[in-house]
């Protein structure tokens, strides 16, 4: 048989080279599994592993090949389960000490139902902070997860077992999930592309219900992304918000699409964010080189928000309190959370539910403000993170000089990551894109927002960006381990 490449192939390159015969199943998987063996270790990406099952679905693929049937359009391709998410026969212990003990679940997620459904294989589970809470992945249960562009940084969250995971060529994709920038910014904190999809686009039933949570994965290209997409979107009766099947093929949509006359608007702030210098002038250079490959001039466009920060951070104990059983765990088991989490459920715990009033009401006016801004533009673009990767132990506490405490109290600590949550409030469609690399040589990512459900036009943007100002696949962590 064939001989899988020394970089670790995209999700595309990997199940067509299966499909065709040019390596089979098992041989990419032991490739897999050499470079977790390498490099896991330090980067505590991987938080379990199944190698036996894996092992088996692989064979049982190339058999399928080898007598002529086609096992799907992700035939064969490896890939993480993000932590926060059931896979048959691996545990899901979310991060926390509460569930890091319990045994094996015995259903797929939809999402990781129709990933093996379409052949692909999971490999185990990647690390996420307790619950998907934080912008940086570091628990109680797993100890701190690494960037592998810099093992002294983080390589974000929630999903920041799943990026370090593709950033370091350990597997072709992970899954994600994305609640207030959870796909985004790990992805831009690793140089990888992180779609957010509108929301119910993909059938999520234990979706939270602050209604903010979408799936999706961490990738190396944008026809990744869009082929994810054409294998999990469409609806299931299970889950009363799914969308109806898309009307579009995404892979295709990303090659042909028509976006001439697009009008794209370019905000540095959406009025209120303090950004790194070095993060606006790469991502500011991406947009203008983007809306030009597109034919277009870019607008700069005044945004005016009700505060997204805090209308996300008034919504997200109602997670937390769907996340944990309130009989068996609280306030028996505190000492076992970590600080954001513990704060989170006793800060609320006797909240009467008239104070959730004016959070909704917020809610409700932001989501006027992002409709008047999709009335004057069709996109907006904006950097998806305000710093570039920070300390694996935690966030930044000032940006060029701003002391963030000062300036946004209790809100500092999400100041790094202030734009990627007005998507998953109001359900928009974004996508954070490789935009360079800064002087340290750290991944700073562009935000591509579009119009609820022009999810297709917002993967055409990223796929043009993507042919004008190519990124590196993977960290030199991925290189220099071959």
């Amino acid at each position: 048989m064939g001989r899988v490449p020394e970089e670790m192939p995209s999700v595309v390159e990997a199940a067509e080279a299966i499909r065709s015969g040019a390596y089979t199943a098992s041989e990419l998987l032991e490739h897999c599994i050499a470079a977790i063996e390498a490099n896991n270790e330090k980067l505590n990406a991987f938080v379990v592993l199944d190698l036996d099952a894996a092992r088996e679905l692989a064979d049982s693929i190339d058999s399928a090949i080898a007598s002529g049937d086609d096992p799907g359009p992700l035939a064969g391709v490896p890939f993480g389960v993000k932590d926060l998410e059931d896979c048959a026969g691996l545990p899901t212990s979310h991060g926390s000490l509460l569930y890091k003990d319990r045994g094996p679940v015995e259903v797929d997620s939809i999402h990781v139902a129709r990933l093996r459904a379409a052949g692909a294989i999971p490999l185990g589970k990647t690390a996420a902070p307790e619950f998907g809470t934080l912008h940086y992945t570091r628990t109680k249960a797993w100890g701190v997860t690494r960037n592998p562009w810099s093992l002294d940084r983080t390589p974000g969250g929630s999903s920041g077992g799943s990026a370090a995971a593709v950033a370091a060529g350990l597997v072709p994709f992970a899954t994600a999930s994305d609640g207030g920038g959870s796909t985004r910014i790990p992805a831009s904190f690793t140089g990888l592309v992180g779609m957010k999809p509108s929301y119910g686009r993909i059938p999520n039933p234990t979706a939270d219900p602050s209604q903010t949570a979408v799936l999706g994965i961490e990738a190396v290209t944008v026809a990744d992304a869009a082929r994810h997409l054409d294998v999990v979107a469409g609806p299931d009766d299970r889950d009363r918000t799914s969308l109806p099947p898309p009307s579009v093929r995404y892979e295709q949509a990303i090659e042909d699409l028509d976006v001439s006359g697009l009008r794209i608007g370019w905000s540095a702030d959406l009025g209120f964010a303090v950004v790194d210098p070095g993060v606006l002038e790469l991502t500011h250079a991406a947009a203008e080189q983007l809306a030009a490959a597109v034919g277009v001039g870019l607008i700069d466009y005044e945004v005016r928000l009700t505060d997204p920060v805090k209308t996300w951070l008034s919504v997200g104990a109602l997670t937390l309190w769907l996340d944990i059983d309130e009989k068996e765990h609280y306030p028996d088991r505190l000492d076992d959370l970590t600080p954001y989490v513990r704060f989170g459920l006793e800060s609320t715990y006797d909240r009467p539910l008239r104070s959730l009033v004016s959070g909704l009401r917020r809610r409700l006016q932001l989501e006027a403000d992002c409709a008047a801004i999709f009335r004057d533009v069709d996109v907006l673009l904006t950097p998806t993170t305000a710093v570039p990767a920070f300390s694996a132990e935690g966030p930044p506490t000032h940006i060029g000089g701003v002391d963030l405490s000062e300036r946004f109290g209790l809100a500092a600590g999400a100041m790094s990551v202030p734009f990627t949550m007005l998507a998953n409030l109001c359900w928009n469609p974004a996508c954070a894109v490789p935009a360079g690399l800064n002087s340290e040589g750290l991944p700073v990512s562009l935000q591509i927002m579009g119009r609820r459900h022009a999810d297709e036009v917002v993967l055409r943007l990223a796929r043009i960006l993507e042919q004008v100002r190519p990124w590196p696949r993977h960290a030199p962590i991925a290189t220099a381990s071959t």
